[in-house]
C-alpha cells in the first residue's frame, strides 16, 4: 500500500497495513535547513516563493520516515487578501496593527479571491506534486472562529476576551464576520483542491474558549456548511481543535471525515464518542518529543493501545512539533508507530 492510499483510507476510517504518522509543524523549527533559512525570510516570505515553500515542506520527509508532506504556509494567508495590516513576531504570532470591533472595521475588509490572493499557495502544491509525486500532500486553512480571534484581539491571546466580548454584544457584526471568514476559508481550501492535495485539515485552535451552547449556535453551522460544500473535491477533511473535551461530540457533527485532538483527550473516549465510521488523528503530548527516546516509544504505545485495531487512526501529536524537539525523537516515534501498528495489523 503505497503512502497516499494508506493516508486517505486511515482517514476515511478502513483498513490499512499500518498506522500512517505526519505531525504537525513537521516542517519546523527543530530542523536545520528551516531555521537556516528563517534566519534570511520571514515565515510569508517564505510561503509566497513556492521555491522555498516546496524546500521547507520536503526537508522532514528526506529526514523522517512520515507518511505525509504539509505544505509549508501559515493560517494568516487570508489576511493578505483581506487588506489587513498585520505581521507575524517570532515567538508571538500575528499581531495586528489594528483590531477589528465595529462595524466599519469588518466591513472595511475586502473580499477574498483565493487565486488571486494567495495563488503562490496552489503554485506550490503543483510544484511538490509534480517533483515528489508519491507524496500525499496535507492542505490547511485556519478555521473561521480561530481567525477571528486574531483579528479582534489584535494577536495571541490567553482567554479571547474581546473576541467573546463582541459575540456576546454584537451576534450580527461577529456573524458577518465569521461568515465572511467562512467564504474565505472554503475557497482557499478549494483552491488548495484543485491544486492536488490529498487531505485538507481545519485547524480551530481557540474554539476550546467557548461553551457548548456557544458552539453549537455560532460555529457548528458554519462548521456543517463549510464542510459540505468541501465534500465536492472527494478528498478526506480533518477538524482540529485544542482544549475542547466539551465539544467532542459537537464536532462529530460538522460533517469532518476525521476530528483531530489535543493531548488532553483520551482517543479511546473521542472514539467512543464519535463512532467508527469518523477517524481520529493524534495526539501524543508534544512535550515527548523533548524527552528521550524510549519515553517516546512508552507513550505511543499507550495512545497505539487506545484503538486496538487501528482502524481509522492517523498518528500525529496534540499539537505542533515544539522548537528544540530532538531528531532522535522524531525518529523513534515514526519508526515505532509503524513497527508496532503492522505487527498488530498482522497478527
Amino acid at each position: 500500500m503505497d503512502r497516499r492510499e494508506r493516508l486517505a483510507r486511515a482517514l476515511r476510517a478502513e483498513p490499512v497495513d499500518r498506522v500512517p504518522v505526519w505531525l504537525m509543524r513537521q516542517a519546523g523549527r527543530h530542523l536545520p535547513g528551516y531555521r537556516a533559512l528563517r534566519a534570511r525570510y520571514g515565515i510569508l516570505d517564505i510561503a509566497r516563493n513556492p521555491e522555498l515553500a516546496v524546500q521547507v515542506t520536503f526537508e522532514p520527509l528526506e529526514r523522517f520516515d512520515l507518511d505525509s508532506a504539509v505544505i509549508f504556509a501559515d493560517i494568516t494567508i487570508p489576511f493578505l487578501g483581506l487588506g489587513v495590516d498585520f505581521r507575524i513576531d517570532p515567538g508571538v504570532g500575528p499581531v495586528l496593527s489594528q483590531p477589528l470591533r465595529t462595524p466599519k472595521d469588518v466591513d472595511g475588509l475586502h473580499p477574498f479571491v483565493a487565486d488571486r490572493d494567495a495563488g503562490f499557495v496552489g503554485e506550490a502544491i503543483r510544484l511538490f506534486r509534480e517533483r515528489h509525486p508519491g507524496w500525499p500532500i496535507v492542505g490547511f486553512a485556519g478555521a473561521p472562529f480561530t481567525l477571528a480571534c486574531y483579528l479582534v484581539e489584535g494577536g495571541p491571546s490567553r482567554e479571547f476576551l474581546q473576541t467573546r466580548r463582541l459575540m456576546h454584544s454584537d451576534p450580527g457584526l461577529f456573524g458577518r464576520l465569521l461568515d465572511l471568514l467562512t467564504e474565505a476559508t472554503v475557497d482557499y481550501l478549494k483552491m488548495q483542491g484543485r491544486a492536488g492535495v490529498d487531505a485538507i485539515q481545519l485547524f480551530d485552535t481557540w474554539v476550546g474558549n467557548l461553551s457548548r451552547t456557544a458552539f453549537e449556535a455560532a460555529i457548528l453551522p458554519r462548521l456543517q456548511r463549510m464542510f459540505a460544500e468541501l465534500a465536492g473535491l472527494q478528498i478526506p477533511r480533518i477538524y482540529f481543535s485544542t482544549g475542547s473535551a466539551h465539544l467532542v461530540p459537537l464536532t462529530g457533527r460538522s460533517g469532518a471525515d476525521a476530528v483531530g485532538t489535543d493531548w488532553r483527550l483520551s482517543l479511546a473516549d473521542v472514539r467512543q464518542q464519535l463512532g467508527r465510521a469518523i477517524a481520529v488523528q493524534g495526539n501524543l503530548d508534544p512535550a515527548a518529543l523533548l524527552t528521550d527516546p524510549p519515553t517516546v516509544r512508552r507513550m505511543a504505545r499507550a495512545i497505539l493501545d487506545e484503538i486496538p485495531d487501528g482502524l481509522g487512526h492517523v498518528f500525529n501529536l496534540g499539537h505542533g512539533v515544539p522548537p528544540g524537539a530532538s531528531a532522535d525523537c522524531v525518529d523513534a516515534l515514526v519508526e515505532y508507530v509503524h513497527a508496532y501498528s503492522s505487527a498488530r495489523v498482522r497478527s
